[in-house]
């Protein structure tokens, strides 16, 4: 059961993440060199979002709610089940809402440096 909870987590954070890297800003007339200087800034702001304080809530969160479902469908064992598969479950939509939130702030930065941020 472990095993293959963490080979789902695994799969689905390969599957979900969203990063910096996928920026697409309009170049005509932009200084690559100035670009690249903007955007490690914009990278060092975005590390202000704390990903991982978000992974960690959403995990605690996630096996208090799968416990308490576990717990109204049956036994102690399934509430343990319930709250394993929630922590996993919450976990990794945590990570998520970090990282779309690291690359909405990174957006932001670079809108706010003058760059036309197309997607």
């Amino acid at each position: 059961m472990k095993h293959s909870m963490a080979v789902l987590l695994s799969l689905w954070l390969v599957t979900a993440c969203t990063t910096t890297d996928e920026i697409i800003i309009d170049r005509k007339g932009v200084d690559e060199a100035r670009y690249a200087q903007d955007l490690a800034e914009c990278r060092t702001y975005s590390q202000e979002v704390k990903s991982g304080e978000k992974a960690a809530k959403g995990a605690a969160s996630g096996a208090v709610v799968g416990g308490l479902i576990g717990a109204i469908a049956g036994n102690s064992s399934d509430a343990a089940r319930g709250a394993g598969v929630g922590a996993v479950s919450g976990g990794a939509r945590g990570i998520s809402q970090g990282e779309r939130d690291e690359v909405d702030v990174v957006k932001q930065c670079l809108r706010g440096r003058g760059y036309l941020v197309l997607n």
